[in-house]
Order: C-alpha cells, then sequence, then structure tokens
C-alpha cells in the first residue's frame, strides 16, 4: 500500500528522513542487518513501511526502516520484523548447509541463542515432580503434578524450561526446519494468537540398557516434537518453553511412535527423506536390540537380516522397511555423494532441482535389493565385500556420474527452478546447460 506521508516529502526532506533512519538502525539495513554504504548503496535503498498499513501501521516517521532495495523487494514477508528474523535465519541455514550439508534444526537455533549447556535433575514426591534451575541463577524450587497415561503407562510431566536446559532430539527428530513453516509460525505468534500445542521431549534420568539411550543423554531434556514452534518463539524473543517432558521412556517405543504418527497416522508431517533417516534409527536400535537378546558384544554382527526379521516376528513388514531405510539413508547422506548438494530433502524449495520422491522412484526403487539377504551384517566386511556395503559404494558412483554429467558447474542454484519455462517462455535469457539440469530432473524423465 502506497505511502501518503513519503509521497508528500521533497527530495531534500526524504534525504533527512533516510539518514534519521540510518543513524536509528546504526548504519544497518533494516532487513540483512548488513552495513549500508552511501556511496555503494545510495541508488538502491528503500524506505518501507515497518509494519504494514494493511496489517494495521501506521503512516508516519515511527513506523519507517531504511533498507537495502534488494532486501525489501525479495523480503519473504510483509512485516519487516519477521522479514528480518528470516533473513537472519536465511544465514543460520546457509552456514549451516556449507559445513553439515543439511538444514539446520533447533539444535543450531539453540546453540545461537545460549541453549543447550545444562543438565535438569527431578525429583518425584507423593506423585510430585521437583525440580530447580540453579545453573541460571534461579534457585527456587518447583513443582508440578506427575502424569501416567493409562495405555502406555508413560510418565510425564509439564513445565516451563529455560533454553539453556533445553537440548533438540536428533534421534527422533533429525528433520531440519523449513523456512516456508517457520514463516507462517512466525506472522502466527507475532500477532499475539497462542501456541496451541507444547513441545514434547523426554528426560532420562537414570542408565538403563534397555531403553536404547546412552549415559551421554542422562539428565538432559531433549525436545523431539514441536521444533518449528520452539524455534519461532526463540526467534521472537522467548527465553523458556512450555514442554511436555516425558521420564525415563522407551526410546524405543518413542521412536516407533514418532514415526507412525509421521507415516500411517499422518498426524506429522514428515517428509519421505525424514522417514528413511527415522527408518535408519530403527534398525540400528533393532540390531542393538537382538545383539542384547542374544547376549552377544555391541560390535558382533555375525546374524543376518533374515535372522533379525525372523527374531523380531511380530514386526517383519517394519523391520523389513527398515533394513532398506538404512540402506537408502546411508547412500543420501554419504560424504562422497555429490548428487545430494542438488536434491531438495524439504520438498517445498525453489533452489534445488531434484525432489527427493524422484530420488526414490528412480534409484532405490530401481537399482536396490529389496529381499532380506541371509548372509551375515559383517560379511566379508574385512576385505571390502560386503553386500551391502558395495551396494552403497555403487550407487554413491552412480549418483555421481548424474552430478558430473548434468549439474556440476552447470545447474545454478541463483537461477533455481521456480517458473524457469515461464521465464523462458517471456523473452528471459536462461543458459542452456541451466535448463537441460532443470528438465533432466524431473520424475519422469530421470525415471527413464
Amino acid at each position: 500500500m502506497a505511502s501518503k506521508y513519503l509521497s508528500s516529502l521533497n527530495q531534500s526532506e526524504r534525504q533527512k528522513l533516510e539518514k534519521e533512519l540510518f543513524n536509528i538502525q546504526k548504519g544497518k539495513c533494516f532487513i540483512c542487518e548488513e552495513p549500508i554504504d552511501w556511496e555503494l548503496h545510495g541508488d538502491a535503498l528503500d524506505v518501507d513501511h515497518i509494519e504494514p498499513l494493511s496489517q494495521g501501521g501506521k503512516d508516519n516517521v515511527d513506523n519507517f526502516a531504511l533498507t537495502h532495495s534488494h532486501c525489501n523487494r525479495s523480503k519473504q514477508a510483509a512485516d519487516l520484523r519477521i522479514a528480518r528474523i528470516l533473513a537472519r535465519f536465511e544465514k543460520i541455514k546457509n552456514e549451516v548447509e556449507m559445513k553439515e550439508q543439511k538444514s539446520p534444526s533447533l539444535k543450531h537455533i539453540l546453540k545461537i541463542n545460549n541453549g543447550s549447556q545444562h543438565d535438569f535433575k527431578i525429583s518425584i514426591e507423593d506423585d510430585i515432580v521437583k525440580y530447580s534451575f540453579p545453573n541460571s541463577g534461579d534457585n527456587k524450587i518447583y513443582q508440578s503434578n506427575l502424569l501416567v497415561d493409562n495405555l502406555s503407562y508413560f510418565k510425564s510431566f509439564y513445565a516451563e524450561i529455560p533454553l539453556s536446559y533445553l537440548f533438540h532430539d536428533d534421534k527422533i527428530n533429525p528433520r531440519g526446519i523449513a523456512q516456508e513453516s517457520l514463516r507462517k509460525l512466525l506472522e502466527e505468534f507475532h500477532r499475539k494468537r497462542p501456541q496451541l500445542h507444547i513441545a514434547l521431549a523426554r528426560l532420562l534420568t537414570k542408565k538403563d540398557s534397555n531403553n536404547g539411550s546412552d549415559s551421554t543423554e542422562l539428565n538432559k531434556i531433549f525436545i523431539f516434537d514441536g521444533q518449528h514452534k520452539a524455534a519461532a518463539q526463540i526467534f521472537l524473543g522467548v527465553k523458556k518453553l512450555p514442554v511436555r517432558i516425558f521420564i525415563d521412556p522407551d526410546l524405543d517405543i518413542l521412536l516407533t511412535t514418532n514415526t507412525n504418527a509421521g507415516d500411517q497416522l499422518r498426524q506429522v508431517a514428515f517428509d519421505k527423506s525424514i522417514k528413511r533417516q527415522l527408518g535408519h534409527s530403527l534398525f540400528v536400535d533393532r540390531i542393538s536390540r537382538y545383539q542384547q537378546d542374544h547376549n552377544l558384544s555391541e560390535d558382533d554382527e555375525s546374524f543376518s537380516e533374515r535372522q533379525l526379521i525372523d527374531h523380531f516376528r511380530g514386526e517383519a513388514r517394519e523391520i523389513k522397511r527398515y533394513i532398506l531405510d538404512f540402506v537408502r539413508n546411508s547412500i543420501t547422506q554419504h560424504r562422497e555423494n555429490m548428487l545430494r548438494e542438488f536434491i531438495d530433502f524439504e520438498g517445498k524449495g525453489k533452489k534445488k532441482p531434484i525432489s527427493y520422491s524422484t530420488i526414490d522412484k528412480t534409484f532405490y526403487s530401481l537399482f536396490l535389493h529389496q529381499e532380506p539377504l541371509t548372509t551375515p551384517l559383517n560379511y566379508k566386511a574385512d576385505i571390502g565385500e560386503n553386500p551391502r556395503t558395495l551396494e552403497i559404494e555403487q550407487m554413491v558412483k552412480l549418483m555421481n556420474i548424474i552430478a558430473e554429467e548434468i549439474y556440476h558447474g552447470k545447474y545454478n542454484q541463483d537461477l533455481g527452478v521456480n517458473r524457469i519455462e515461464n521465464k523462458l517462455r517471456e523473452g528471459e535469457d536462461i543458459p542452456e546447460e541451466h535448463l537441460t539440469a532443470v528438465r533432466m530432473s524431473k520424475e519422469e524423465i530421470m525415471y527413464n
């Protein structure tokens, strides 16, 4: 919506306003928070409403901000305060993708905001959970009711926890944060609308070899559900989060429940790549449980995939899926896989050409051995001829051939895939190699 106030200013008054905003913002763009240089950026600066007029913002000096023109015109939210947060997230995303080749998760947001520092200890008396936060200077003893689920018998309690006592659960929820989901939640919470579903977490208070956790997780609160809501609130300045905390839960049951919520029950929107990672974790867990049930050491893999399925007879179909998920995820996350940088794991982006679904329905559906093996898990591993290891290495080689032939040095991430065909029809100059890469990435083409 056009500004009557700005339209009424002459050139001198406009320059005076820009200088005032420049000083208020300490010489930085309101959105990207990078420096503004009058000589370099003088002709490429915008003055815009911080809170849009369409959302009740005032058309006066107090509601204006100075931005780089590019930042303002490519902003992902109308409200400049939300646009600034998304720009911060974009910087985090780019840094994490460069260092770790994956999207940032709640772990990275917590780290930047002084989270994930302290252990959390509780005592339980007469169905009352008692706790405190001494490491953050709060020695008050808080109390919450202990709840016991009548069906699963899982114990839990509700509490408001400082960020320094919260960790992200990579085991149960390995997914990254999707920028579009984050934006919607930022806008929702910024408008003072309440959080309807609080985060879920687990707390291990005692080491138990049967619950699937390890000693490094002792006395730590791990959030495994609600990371997008948590991240949005943290970006908006919240220092404590309301959490439902499960006490000493069976990790296998919790992992299976969360997987089913995103797969069979459709309660959580898990992308295929995330389901593969969860299946990978469940397969590793079943190996560990098999070893325990047969009194085998942790490095004893003298049993086969078929024996694993026979042992967990009631889960035969699930175990078979976990085995294939393990192989798929091992290929996708392989450090030498050059194709992975061109795969959109979230399914909603506009920069990367290949959807994970396409990879799943082509490479993995056509070339992976779908049946469980009868040879031991460690068969010929000592001489580099283990069947699954060879399968993974050969698939990575195949993907690398595709990456070299079609994408490396040819696909332009800045151009992306959004509206490429429309841009071509409108006369925009699209490099032929980039256009070829986009078209070759379509599922039906790659399948052929």
